[in-house]
C-alpha cells in the first residue's frame, strides 16, 4: 500500500530470518518503514511520518 505496509493475503507462510514460524493468518500487512510496536506486522505508525510508493515493473509483452 501506497505510504504503509506491505499487504498479504491468501495461504502464506511468515518465517523470519532464524527460521521461526509466526501464527497462520489468512491477510496481514508487513511494515514497511521500521515504526510499528508489532514487528513484523504494520499498526498503522506510519501514519504522517513514512512515504514510499513501490511498483512492480509491469510484465513486457514478446511481439
Amino acid at each position: 500500500m501506497d505510504n504503509g505496509g506491505f499487504r498479504v493475503t491468501g495461504d502464506v507462510e511468515l518465517i523470519d530470518m532464524e527460521g521461526n514460524v509466526f501464527p497462520a493468518k489468512p491477510a496481514f500487512s508487513l511494515c514497511r518503514c521500521g515504526l510499528s510496536s508489532n514487528l513484523p506486522y504494520c499498526d498503522a505508525s506510519h501514519k504522517g511520518k513514512f512515504n514510499s510508493v513501490v511498483r512492480a515493473p509491469k510484465p513486457s509483452e514478446d511481439k
